[in-house]
């Protein structure tokens, strides 16, 4: 089991409210952790598990703010710079409709170590409390989510928030009808794609090309995902076409690299 560890962000999904719906990884977060940053959505029996944390709330809804998103940021890197461990806890999953990318983006500028904790995501949630399936063979193929608002005085292109960031379950070994398809939707050569094989597994291993090479990616161990969309662009600076393949031991922020 993980403890937090001192100077480490950990940023946590707290799933859609059911406190059995945790996983055990987050509980173990919470148990140990020194700070817990969450958002409004977050219900009390999930927090009760942050005993001897401190606990605050930094929600932003409906437009009301009790902390700047910037002050988040600044309290996560003080923090962890005190050598504290810190919880980041969202609602549902920590990289659907949150903004763990900017927190990401600033804990790598400072130089932080953190960690992502999936949760159960609000789509699957409500799926399950249906008894109703959201992919089904006979009928359904795929999923589209999206967000029905937008950050008001967002800086994001109009353009980039209409695309979807793909995901593909089981690409298979050939992924050149996969590639073909997309660049049929005028996408660009250039889109980022990631291959992940056994996600969040001891071996697992991360693939990261462009849509202009994906068709030459092969032997990828299953089970694997396909992602691809322009928020998978590496953030550190480098080009996607040159970079080709990281190879992770664990979701962190501390891959090992190799080229292809």
């Amino acid at each position: 089991m993980t403890d937090a560890i001192p100077g480490t962000v950990y940023l946590v999904g707290a799933g859609p409210g059911d406190p059995e719906l945790l996983t055990l990884k987050a509980v173990r977060l919470l148990v140990s952790a020194d700070v817990v940053l969450y958002d409004d959505l977050v219900p009390a029996p999930v927090l009760a598990h942050a005993e001897r944390a401190l606990v605050i709330n930094v929600g932003k809804r409906c437009g009301r703010k009790n902390i700047s998103q910037e002050q988040i940021n600044a309290m996560m890197v003080d923090d962890a710079r005190r050598g504290l461990s810190i919880v980041r806890l969202k609602s549902g999953d920590p990289l659907v409709f949150g903004r763990a990318g900017e927190e990401m983006d600033v804990l790598r500028a400072a130089g932080i170590p953190f960690e992502v904790v999936p949760g159960i995501t609000a789509a699957f949630a409500a799926a399950a409390a249906l008894c109703q399936p959201l992919t089904d063979r006979r009928t359904a193929s795929s999923i589209n989510i999206s967000a029905g608002h937008h950050a008001p005085g967002s800086s994001l292109d109009p353009a980039s928030i209409t695309t979807p960031t793909r995901v593909v379950y089981m690409p298979g070994r050939d992924l050149s009808a996969i590639a073909a398809q997309l660049r049929g939707e005028g996408l660009l050569a250039d889109l980022p794609c990631v291959i992940v094989s056994r996600a969040a597994q001891p071996d697992q291993q991360i693939v990261r090309t462009t849509l202009a090479q994906l068709d030459r990616i092969q032997l990828v161990p299953a089970p694997s995902i396909l992602l691809a969309g322009e928020t998978l662009r590496d953030s550190r600076g480098s080009s996607l076409a040159e970079m080709s393949k990281y190879v992770m031991t664990s979701v962190t922020n501390q891959p090992q690299s190799a080229e292809l």
